[in-house]
């Protein structure tokens, strides 16, 4: 007997997990990727005769923890309605018991990828701010992401900005998801100050690099501080991608600061990291790094040169005039 090679099993693998649509709205068109929950399809909703994107886990992982996450996942997307998060537009379980949502189909590039070509660092801190703002935006409703990374952001066609992978977010017990959630109670048998389904205290959830050191360790004990880690690795991401020589002082500071060891010496919210950032880019001073008087000064010409060539320019002239005129 004549054994698979690991291209036909993978194929063989990818084929049992597609989705059976049979009895729902959607028609198969094409496999769009695949994460560590589960995977994306690009399916045709029939009803609406649009094209949009399919999330359902894999039939091996088709566990009661997986799919409750994935539920999870669908209602803490449609619940967070801004523009830099994708969607939900519908959620069910399919024919084999497997539970899956469809959401807004996006074309686009990845942050890695989208940024390749983006040489100008000013473009790359605008970009970061418009990460910022859904970030900011979920903490204030009472959900982490846990998650952020630049694979996990994507830069569409028309520039929008979209945090994309909320599968390993979390709640924060007293949330205000939704705008009854605030009225639910915390669950007292939970160990730490987040709930999820299928993410036990000491359970490590995340990526590399980008996760902060409480949430490496599993101690659980997550706050939004935990996401700003993130975000500052993603900052340091792009300041260190850019190709346009020394990172500014100021800039390397606000990474440092937003991705300190000890969460207390981190920016207490993410507004206060994007006013940072926004502060940088006006010319303005920052929080994260303490000037000296010659280093505000110089600041202050550099932002205002200008006006100061302007009038330096008109002093030189009258002093020209008036020394013509006294010959």
């Amino acid at each position: 007997m004549r054994s698979l090679n690991d291209s036909a099993l993978a194929r063989l693998q990818e084929a049992v997990d597609a989705p059976d649509l049979e009895g729902t709205r959607y028609r198969l068109i094409a496999k769009l990727g695949q994460g560590g929950m589960g995977s994306v399809y690009q399916v045709e909703d029939r009803t609406l005769a649009r094209d949009v994107a399919l999330k359902v886990i894999n039939l091996a992982d088709g566990r009661n923890e997986v799919a409750a996450r994935l539920l999870q996942e669908a209602q803490v997307i449609a619940r967070l309605e801004h523009p830099g998060i994708i969607p939900v537009h519908d959620a069910g379980t399919l024919a084999d018991g497997r539970p899956y949502y469809t959401m807004k189909l996006v074309q686009g590039k990845s942050l890695e990828d989208y940024v390749r070509d983006l040489d100008v660092m000013s473009d790359r801190l605008r970009i970061f701010l418009r990460i910022c703002d859904p970030v900011a935006f979920a903490h204030a409703h009472g959900v982490l992401h846990r998650d952020l990374k630049p694979a996990n952001v994507m830069v569409g066609l028309f520039g929008e900005v979209l945090v994309m992978d909320w599968g390993l977010s979390k709640l924060l017990t007293g949330g205000a998801i939704g705008s009854d959630a605030a009225a639910k109670p915390a669950d007292p048998s939970l160990p730490d100050k987040c709930s999820a389904p299928g993410t036990d205290h000491g359970s490590v959830l995340g990526t590399l690099g980008y996760m902060s050191p409480e949430q490496a360790s599993g101690g659980g004990q997550l706050d939004p501080r935990a996401d700003i880690y993130s975000l500052g690795a993603i900052l340091e991401f792009l300041l260190g991608t850019a190709g346009s020589g020394r990172v500014p002082r100021a800039l390397s500071a606000i990474c440092e600061k937003a991705m300190a060891a000890e969460r207390n010496d981190r920016y207490s919210s993410v507004p206060d990291l994007a006013a940072d950032v926004a502060h940088f880019l006006d010319g303005l001073p920052v929080t994260a790094y303490p000037e000296s008087a010659f280093a505000q000064a110089w600041r202050w010409i550099t932002r205002n040169r200008t006006w100061l060539l302007l009038l330096l320019a008109y002093v030189v002239t009258r002093a020209l005039l008036i020394f013509f005129r006294s010959r």
